[in-house]
C-alpha cells in the first residue's frame, strides 16, 4: 500500500502550526508563517518529506477561518489534497475545551485525517465554491454589512437621545423626511455642544450609509442579471415576500443546488432542523434548531416569512395552525415557515438550473 502524509494544520492569521505523519507513524511539530514567502516553502518542505518517505500522496486540513480558501487554492495547485474543515462539526470534549493549545488543535485534525484516510471515516469538510461564487459572496455580503452598520448607527442615535432625554415628537418616528429634518435641529441647537457634535456626525454616518447601500443595490441588481443568475432570479422572485436581495443571498450562499441531494441536506445546511439528544433508553429529545451554516440566509428567509404572513393567506393559515398547537411558541411558526421557504426555493432554483441548462425558459 502507497504510504501517504498527512498534515493536520492549526492556522491562524499570521501563524500555522503543523501536525505531519506518515501513515501511522509518529507525529512531527513544524511551524510556518502565512505569508506569500512561507507558504510556498511549506508546500515545497511537504514534497520533500513526501519523497523521503516514498509517500505518493499528501493530504491537508485546516479548520474554515478568516483565512478563507487561499491556503485550501495554493495547496490544491501545488498537487497537495487539501479539505477544509468545518469548526461547528467537530466534537470538542470538556478537557480539550480546558486545555486548548495550538499543538493539540493541529493534533485534533491530524486524527480525523488518520480516520478518513486509513479507515474511511466521514471527515466534517465544508463545500468549497469555485472563485466565481466566492467573488459574488463579497458584493452581496458587503450589501448586507453596509445596512447592518446603517442600523446599528440608528441605534446608536436613538440610545444618545435617551441618555439626554429628548423625546421624539409626535408624528416625527419612523425615520421619515419629518423626523430627520427635526434630528438636524436637535444637533445645531436642541442638545448641548458635545452630544450634539455626536448627533451631528452620527447623522452624516447613517446619510453616507444610505447612499451606499443604494449603489451597492445597483450593484447587485446588475449581478443578478448575469446569466448564471438571471434565469434562478426570476424563479425565485415569484414567490410574494422573496425580493432580489433575498435571492442573490440565497443563491450566493447556496451555491450550486445541485450539490443538495434532498429537502433534509437543505435544511441541515442552513441550520434550519431541531438539535437531537438520545442517550441509552431516553427518547430522543428534539432541542432548538443547530443554527449551523449561513446565517444570512437565515435572516433573510426570516424577512421573507413574516412579509409572506400579510399578503399569502396559505402562508397566514399554516402559521396560524402551527401555533394553536401551543401560543407560547411563536417563533418555532416562524422557523417552520423559513425552512418550507428554504426547501421551495430550492427546487424553484433546481428547475430554473436544469431549464437554463437545457436552453428553455422556465415555466
Amino acid at each position: 500500500m502507497a504510504k501517504c502524509i498527512m498534515v493536520g494544520c492549526d492556522l491562524h492569521d499570521r501563524s500555522m502550526l503543523l501536525r505531519i505523519a506518515v501513515d501511522r507513524g509518529p507525529a512531527v511539530t513544524r511551524p510556518w508563517g502565512t505569508d506569500l514567502k512561507a507558504r510556498p516553502a511549506m508546500g515545497a518542505d511537504l514534497r520533500r518529506r513526501a519523497a523521503e518517505a516514498g509517500a505518493s500522496r499528501i493530504v491537508f486540513a485546516y479548520e474554515a477561518c478568516g483565512f478563507g480558501f487561499r491556503l485550501h487554492d495554493e495547496l490544491r495547485a501545488a498537487g497537495i489534497e487539501c479539505y477544509v474543515l468545518a469548526p461547528s462539526k467537530m466534537e470538542r470534549s470538556a478537557v480539550h475545551r480546558k486545555r486548548k493549545t495550538d499543538e493539540r488543535d493541529a493534533q485534533r485534525i491530524l486524527e480525523l485525517l488518520r480516520g478518513h484516510v486509513l479507515a474511511g471515516n466521514e471527515l466534517p469538510s465544508v463545500w468549497v465554491p469555485d472563485l466565481q461564487t466566492r467573488d459574488d459572496r463579497e458584493l452581496v455580503r458587503h450589501r448586507l454589512a453596509v445596512a447592518q452598520d446603517a442600523a446599528a448607527a440608528m441605534v446608536r442615535i436613538r440610545w444618545l437621545l435617551k441618555r439626554n432625554g429628548v423625546e421624539a415628537r409626535p408624528g416625527a418616528e419612523g425615520w421619515t423626511e419629518k423626523h430627520w429634518a427635526w434630528l438636524q435641529e436637535l444637533a445645531q441647537a436642541g442638545l448641548p455642544w458635545g452630544a450634539g457634535a455626536a448627533l451631528a456626525s452620527l447623522l452624516r454616518q447613517v446619510q453616507w450609509l444610505w447612499s451606499e447601500r443604494e449603489r451597492l443595490d445597483a450593484q447587485v441588481e446588475t449581478l443578478s442579471q448575469a446569466p448564471r443568475y438571471a434565469p434562478l432570479v426570476a424563479a425565485l422572485r415569484r414567490w410574494k415576500g422573496v425580493g432580489l436581495l433575498t435571492a442573490m443571498v440565497y443563491l450566493t450562499e447556496m451555491g450550486d443546488p445541485g450539490r443538495f441531494e434532498n429537502r433534509r441536506q437543505v435544511g441541515a445546511f442552513l441550520g434550519l432542523v431541531p438539535g437531537a439528544h438520545e442517550s441509552g433508553e431516553d427518547d430522543d429529545h428534539k432541542g432548538h434548531i443547530t443554527h449551523q451554516g449561513p446565517s444570512r440566509v437565515r435572516k433573510v428567509l426570516c424577512q421573507a416569512v413574516w412579509s409572506r404572513l400579510r399578503v399569502v393567506a396559505s402562508e397566514r393559515t399554516s402559521y396560524e395552525r402551527i401555533v394553536a398547537r401551543n401560543p407560547q411558541h411563536k417563533k418555532i411558526a416562524v422557523v417552520a415557515r423559513m425552512r418550507v421557504l428554504a426547501v421551495v426555493l430550492w427546487h424553484e432554483a433546481m428547475r430554473a438550473k436544469q431549464s437554463s441548462e437545457a436552453g428553455k425558459v422556465p415555466a
